[in-house]
This record gives structure tokens, C-alpha cells and sequence, in this order.
């Protein structure tokens, strides 16, 4: 009965009937028990019949056949109206919003959205059975029934037509509108953030709402505490709600709160700028330069060394959606893309002071003067530290990482004095990959000469009149220089089977019952014949772990003052963006000394550190220090960690369990995950 019930047609009558019920003051009792079936009607047939439902009740098909149901009942009243008869929507609407608070808003808001759309587009009396029905939802279900019109609506002339000026008349919706959208979730699409800004800026009632909207997020963006506490993913989320926001103000609401603009653009450019996230700095420039741009029409605007590409959707919306990142501008030589103007040697020309001022010269037949490179370390450094010879000190900055892997005895008699010098050495001249050049140099002396370069090099970490820069550099030198050290020097040898092995020779006085054993084998593979010659085999390279008996050096300097501040570095403080390059330094040095003597030293001592430091409120600190847990789980013996670091590893393990459960970064709790994954496996090993 209740199938035929529902193929016939007769859902739109019995809602008639109580919206002529309605008007007529008709019971709430009764109103209420079929305001309950009508909504939860597959519910109650399927607990029923126990998996025999028939496919009329499943709530893909029956909650679209409703919706088609209430648009026959809006009809009635539509024709009610223009025929001058009362009759109430009321229970309409509660049917419509408890549908959408039980989570039925994509079956029934498909097929009503799309009609009531066409429907409200010429007719003004469509146009308030519309706003009628939505304004007549609870408070307690109005959230669930925005939400859907919000996602659904085709665009921000749709939205009007269908809400309205609900956010002005009703409070709930408002701080949906205003407020829970846009500052307490993130999960939303472009396309709704176009949908609900552009709503907001349709109407001069509405327009007022807009500008505080905007002003509560640019609050939110200029606020330091939002940019640490907050994922990047909600920063990139206001971001896009501030420029589409920006892109509808007109000149008149642009001067009334200019002042207030600038000064939010310069506290959110600041606190931005600060992040260690690269993606959180590249937001903070593309807001901060479209802030400018609105606010400066006529004078100087804001412009940083990114370039950033936007778009301005054609058409009536007009809204203006982040498109991406295009590569830094930062290139020293070369033409720039768009511009007259090219560098050489560190002075702009133009192209017009060429083709005026200056005559040029037939140089077809002209051939480059190499000049010769210093074969001698000493010679490196005189030309380093006192040549005036542009050429020739670009020459020695090209060969001295190969001169010093070809000379280590030479090196050894000078490395710390190079080390020095080449910490402190500045580009002089437009060479490519100077810092690189420079970089692998370091790298270079630190290899052949490990402990007295790196005693320089960490005790110089923690000096005075040193520049951020040069601080990161030696990180970056060490972990370079650690891994080359950890590495087989050879990277594998070629093996032909059944290949020809020359007779061995035996040194003069040599002791030859030593190699007794080897020279036996040798001369059994040369007088072995082979009928088949198999694929070349890569013999695995092998060798002593030279960073074995310095790991120490590179590792316990490091850990040891950072938390002593001095007059211009203060890791635990404004330097937080050096403090995170070395927490991942120390999580790098840690995984290279697997199987070391130092090891497990380093473990107890790198968790000691972990441990002062997990509640820092820098996202990448703590990524730096969840990688120090999973190298210390991945270099410390087993036996080691569970007989020295019992209790260390417990109380890790308590911190671990709340990273994952309440920690707003998304690295942060993946990184965590991963090392209670690591834990977990440990136990099953034991």
C-alpha cells in the first residue's frame, strides 16, 4: 500500500493537506507524528522488512521523489496565491530541513535547487515562496539547509534569487553565512566561497555584511597565533575568501576603510613573512600585493620577487581566484622575460644605450682568453683572500673543489684556514652556480680533513656576527659532508665473468704465506674455462664508514647551546625558521650513524632535545623533531632502546598519541603515525 502510495502521487496531496491544515490551525500533534514519517519513512520500512525493501523506499530514490513532491505542493500554493487564498508553507519547510540535517541534502536539494532556480528567474511570486520556505526552516536545521542551497546554487545571481536576504532577517543564518563558512571550517570550494561572497555583494543590505566579513578576515589573517596554530591548508582557504572579498569592494568602500586595510596588510605580511612554510610565505606576498593594488590605485604598490599570476573570471561575477605560483624572479643574468633591460657584472644596460651611445665592434673572430686556474692549495687562498684579478679568482672558485679531492695531504696542512675563508667568501663576480661551487668546496676540505674543520665549523655555529645565512650554511655543509662520509667511496665495478685475469705478481719481500689463500684462488679462476658468459654483474660498492669515528664531532656540538641566546641569534626565539634547519639536521646525523660506537649517546641525547622542544608552536620545528624520533627508532640498536630509554621511549610514545590526535599541522601527524607505526613494530619484533 505505501509503495502505491508513493508511485501514485499521493506524498505532494497528503502535504497539501496539511498546508491547508496549517492555515486552518490544525494539530501540532498530528503535524509532528507525520513530519516524522514523511522524513524518516525509508527508515522505518527498512527496519521493517529486513533487507526485502523494495527499491522505492531506498533513500537515493524515495528523498528525490519527495523533492519532486514539494515542488508540486509550492505550485498549488503559488496558484493559491494568485488566486487570493491563505495557506501556510510551514510544514514544507520543516520537511525540507529535517531532510537536510539527517544528511539527505544531495538527493533532495538536486532536484529542487535546479527547479526553483528556473522558477524564481521572472516571477516575483516564485521569488518569495522561495525565500518564504527557507526563512520558515528552525533554527536548528537552518545550518544543514544553507549549506546545501550554498553548494548547489549554479552561482551568486542563483543564491539571491533563492535566500534572498536571509542573512539580514535571521541570525542563525547570518553567522552560518558569515562566520562558520569562512573562519571555523576550511573544507569548502572556490566555487561556494565565489557563490557566498558574490551573494553577499548583491544587495546594499548585504554589502555591509561584506565589508565585515572582510574585516574579520583579514583579522584572522594578520593574526601570528591563526599562522602558527593553523594548517596551511585553512591559511590558503582565507586567503582566497580575502581576494574574492577584495575583488567586489568598490572605490567608495575602498576609501572609507583604506587606513584599516593598510594597517592589516602590514601586520599580515609580517607575521606571514616569518613562517618557516614556504606556501604560507607565498600567500602572505600574493594578499599583501592585491591589498596594495587595491588600496594604491594611483600611487606605488607592494610588489615582491615572486611573480604570481591571478585570474579575473569574466562576466558578472568578477571574482578574482588564486591561480598558482609562477617561478621566483630572482635571476641575476640573462634577459628578463618582457624587458629591455639585461645584467652584466652587476650593471643594468638597455638595449636603447646600446643603440645610441656605444659603437659596436666586429668580434666574430674573437676567441675567449681562458685564464689558468692556481694548481697549488696555497696559491687558492692567496687568490681567495688578496687577488684583484676578477678572472682569475672566478677560475680558482671553478677548480678548488677538485683541486682539494686531488690533494688531501696539501689540504689537511691548510683546511681549517680554508674552511674559514671559504665560510666567509663572497661573490665577487656573476658566476653560475656560485653558491653551489662554493658549497661543494666545503664540502670537499670537511671530507678530507674531518675534526679540526668540523670543530671549526660547529663551534663557529654558535659565534657572534654571523648572518642567518651563513649559520644555514654550515648545516647544510654538514649533512653534505656526513653523508658523503657514510657512503662507500666507490659506486660499483663491472664484473665479466669468465674474463681473462692477469697472473699475480708478488711483491719483493713480500710475506706470502699470509695471502696464501687468495693467491690459490686466483690462479683457480684463471685456469677455470668458461663455456657460457653470463650478464655483467654490479659488484655492490663497499668499504669503511668513515663517518663511523666522527659522528660524534659533527652531532654533540650542535646540541649543545641552543638554548643559550646571544645578542643577534636566538634559536628558541625570532630564529625559529634556524632552529627548524636544525632539528632536521640532527635528525639527519642521527640516521647516518646507524651501527656506530656514538649511537646510541646521540639516541638518549637527541631525545632529551626532542623532549624540551615538542610543544614549540612552529610547525616545521616540530616536523624537525617527529624526524628525530623516527632516526633515533631507525639507528638505535633494539636492544639499546629498550634497556637505556625505557622510560624516554613511553613518554614519547604518550606525546606521539596527542600529535596525532590534536596536532593542526597535517605533516606533523602523519610523521607522528609513522613513528608509533615504527613502535608498534618493535613490540612484534620482541
Amino acid at each position: 500500500v505505501l509503495e502505491r502510495f508513493l508511485q501514485e502521487g499521493r506524498m505532494s496531496a497528503l502535504l497539501w493537506e496539511v498546508c491547508q491544515q496549517q492555515a486552518q490551525a490544525g494539530s501540532p500533534e498530528l503535524q509532528e507524528a507525520l513530519l516524522n514519517k514523511v522524513v524518516c519513512l525509508p527508515d522505518h520500512v527498512s527496519n521493517k522488512l529486513q533487507g526485502k525493501t523494495p527499491s522505492v523506499f531506498f533513500p537515493q530514490n524515495y528523498f528525490p521523489l519527495l523533492g519532486g513532491a514539494i515542488i508540486q505542493v509550492l505550485q498549488k500554493i503559488s496558484d493559491s496565491l494568485r488566486g487570493g487564498l491563505d495557506c501556510s508553507i510551514s510544514f514544507v519547510s520543516h520537511v525540507l530541513g529535517k531532510v537536510c540535517v539527517h544528511g539527505r541534502q544531495k538527493e533532495i536539494l538536486s532536484i529542487l535547487v535546479p527547479r526553483l532556480n528556473d522558477l524564481t528567474k521572472s516571477d516575483c511570486i516564485w521569488q518569495r515562496i522561495c525565500w518564504r520556505l527557507v526563512e520558515c526552516v528552525p533554527d536548528r536545521w537552518m545550518e544543514a539547509v544553507v549549506l546545501g542551497f550554498v553548494q548547489r546554487a549554479p552561482g551568486a545571481d542563483a543564491l539571491s534569487r533563492l535566500l534572498g536576504n536571509l542573512v539580514v532577517k535571521n541570525k542563525k543564518a547570518q553567522f552560518v553565512v558569515t562566520q562558520k563558512v569562512l573562519l571555523l571550517q576550511y573544507g569548502q570550494t572556490t566555487a561556494v566561497l565565489q557563490n557566498l561572497l558574490g551573494y553577499l555583494s548583491l544587495e546594499s543590505l548585504r554589502r555591509a555584511l561584506l565589508i565585515k566579513v572582510l574585516q574579520e578576515l583579514l583579522e584572522t589573517w594578520g593574526s601570528s597565533s591563526a599562522v602558527k596554530h593553523s594548517p596551511p591548508e585553512q591559511q590558503q582557504y582565507i586567503s582566497k575568501a580575502i581576494l574574492i572579498c577584495l575583488s567586489h569592494l568598490k572605490e567608495p568602500e575602498i576609501e572609507s576603510c583604506r587606513q584599516e586595510l593598510l594597517t592589516s596588510m602590514m601586520e599580515g605580511v609580517k607575521c606571514h613573512l616569518d613562517s618557516n612554510l614556504p606556501q604560507i610565505r607565498r600567500l602572505g606576498m600574493i594578499v599583501a600585493e592585491s591589498i596594495s593594488s587595491k588600496i594604491n590605485t594611483d600611487g606605488p604598490i607592494l610588489k615582491f620577487q615572486v611573480k604570481v599570476k591571478m585570474k579575473f573570471m569574466s562576466g558578472a561575477q568578477g571574482h578574482q581566484v588564486i591561480q598558482g605560483i609562477i617561478a621566483s624572479s630572482n635571476a641575476y643574468l640573462g634577459i628578463r622575460k618582457g624587458s629591455n633591460a639585461f645584467k652584466t657584472r652587476g650593471y643594468l644596460f638597455t638595449k636603447k644605450q646600446f643603440d645610441d651611445d656605444l659603437i659596436p665592434y666586429d668580434m666574430s673572430e674573437d676567441k675567449e682568453l681562458k685564464t689558468k686556474a692556481p694548481v697549488y692549495i696555497r696559491d687558492c687562498i692567496e687568490v681567495l683572500t688578496g687577488s684583484e684579478d676578477v678572472d682569475k679568482w672566478e677560475a680558482t672558485v671553478k677548480a678548488l673543489e677538485s683541486l682539494v679531492r686531488k690533494n688531501p695531504a696539501a689540504t689537511r696542512e691548510v683546511s681549517v684556514e680554508l674552511a674559514k675563508i671559504l665560510l666567509h667568501l663572497e661573490e665577487k663576480t656573476c658566476i653560475e652556480g656560485f653558491v653551489e661551487l662554493r658549497q661543494r668546496a666545503q664540502v670537499a676540505v670537511l671530507t678530507t680533513d674531518p675534526i679540526p674543520v668540523v670543530k671549526y665549523l660547529t663551534s663557529q655555529f654558535y659565534s657572534l656576527n654571523y648572518s642567518l645565512r651563513q649559520r644555514m650554511d654550515i648545516l647544510d655543509v654538514l649533512v653534505l659532508a656526513a653523508q658523503e662520509l657514510s657512503y662507500p667511496k666507490s659506486h660499483g665495478k663491472t664484473k665479466h665473468s669468465g674474463a681473462q685475469k692477469p697472473r699475480i705478481q708478488l711483491l719483493p719481500g713480500s710475506d706470502s704465506s699470509k695471502d696464501w689463500r687468495r693467491i690459490v684462488d686466483e690462479r683457480i679462476k684463471s685456469k677455470t674455462r668458461r663455456f657460457a658468459t653470463g650478464q655483467s654483474q654490479m659488484e655492490l660498492a663497499s668499504g669503511p664508514n668513515e663517518f663511523s669515528s666522527v659522528a660524534g664531532h659533527f652531532f654533540f656540538p650542535l646540541i649543545q647551546h641552543f638554548d643559550r641566546p646571544l645578542t643577534t641569534f636566538d634559536l628558541l626565539g625570532e630564529d625559529h625558521f634556524v632552529l627548524g634547519r636544525l632539528v632536521h639536521t640532527l635528525a639527519v646525523l642521527m640516521y647516518l650513524a646507524v651501527n656506530t660506537a656514538a649511537v646510541t649517546a646521540m639516541g638518549r641525547a637527541l631525545l632529551e632535545f626532542v623532549w624540551a622542544l615538542r610543544f614549540h608552536t612552529d610547525s616545521y620545528v616540530r616536523q624537525g623533531l617527529l624526524s628525530c624520533i623516527s632516526s633515533v627508532l631507525l639507528s638505535v640498536p633494539m636492544e639499546r632502546l629498550l634497556e637505556d630509554m625505557t622510560e624516554e621511549l613511553l613518554e614519547t610514545q604518550s606525546w606521539l598519541g596527542d600529535v596525532v590526535e590534536k596536532d593542526p599541522d597535517g605533516d606533523c601527524r602523519r610523521l607522528s603515525l609513522q613513528n608509533l607505526l615504527l613502535m608498534e613494530n618493535l613490540k612484534k619484533k620482541l
